[in-house]
């Protein structure tokens, strides 16, 4: 009897919450914010899913739990889709970034091989001439010396690997600088970019165990950062971030 004359007075006032307690005004706020949403402008999935949340819930309904499950609010609903686009908008930028890479570079100077230069001139004209973005490694070598073959023969599998890359080699003694590049500070490794030095490594082959292999000078120059990013490496990334964008 109580309750029923509880029931009728809630009832009655007009304007107020048709339920009472956290529960029934969080149900009541819902609706209003269904009701007060243009109709024309909510996506049908999402009107239902609204209807659903401002449905109040019966006490002996068999599929409360499923409901109780399903309930959310407005702002969790816009929050969990507006991560989920900011993550889609992130990966489509990604990919753009990698993608606008690779177009540049693919009209950039391209090598692939080991250039040898014969004289002094050579030697500052590509170091001078050639464009700025270039990265230029030069192998300062001398036939029987030990780690120079060892080198020469790794620089010739990364000219491959990495073609944006300028890799070239000449002897000391064609340097014009002999008495700069003595046999004790052979083999040497210079690194320009710009027309400037940018790193220099005597007697490089010290850096190694004694045989080494192209992984190892790689790995040696990546520590300093003297490489791009592969494009075999960079092309699968950028495969696997259209997968999980589709």
């Amino acid at each position: 009897m109580e309750e029923a004359k509880s029931q009728s007075l809630e009832e009655d006032f007009e304007g107020q919450a048709t339920h009472t307690g956290p529960k029934g005004v969080i149900n009541d706020w819902r609706k209003f914010k269904l009701e007060s949403q243009d109709s024309d402008s909510i996506p049908p999935s999402k009107k239902e899913i609204l209807r659903q949340m401002s449905s109040p819930q019966s006490r002996n309904s068999k599929d409360s739990k499923e409901r109780v499950s399903r309930k959310m609010s407005i702002q969790e609903y816009e929050l969990i889709h507006r991560e989920k686009e900011d993550e889609n908008c992130l990966r489509k930028y990604r990919r753009q970034c990698m993608q606008d890479m690779h177009q540049k570079l693919s009209f950039g100077p391209r090598y692939g091989f080991v250039y040898e230069l014969e004289t002094g001139e050579q030697f500052l004209e590509t170091i001078e001439k050639e464009q700025k973005i270039t990265t230029i490694v030069v192998h300062i070598y001398e036939d029987g010396i030990k780690g120079c073959d060892a080198l020469n023969s790794s620089l010739t599998c990364l000219a491959a690997e990495y073609p944006i890359v300028k890799f070239c080699k000449i002897k000391a003694s064609n340097t014009g600088a002999g008495d700069r590049f003595s046999l004790d500070v052979l083999p040497t490794l210079l690194i320009y970019k710009g027309g400037e030095l940018i790193s220099n490594f005597i007697s490089v082959a010290d850096q190694f165990a004694e045989e080494f292999f192209a992984g190892d000078v790689e790995s040696f120059l990546n520590e300093y950062g003297l490489l791009p990013e592969r494009e075999v490496h960079a092309l699968e990334h950028t495969k696997i971030e259209e997968e999980d964008i589709e």
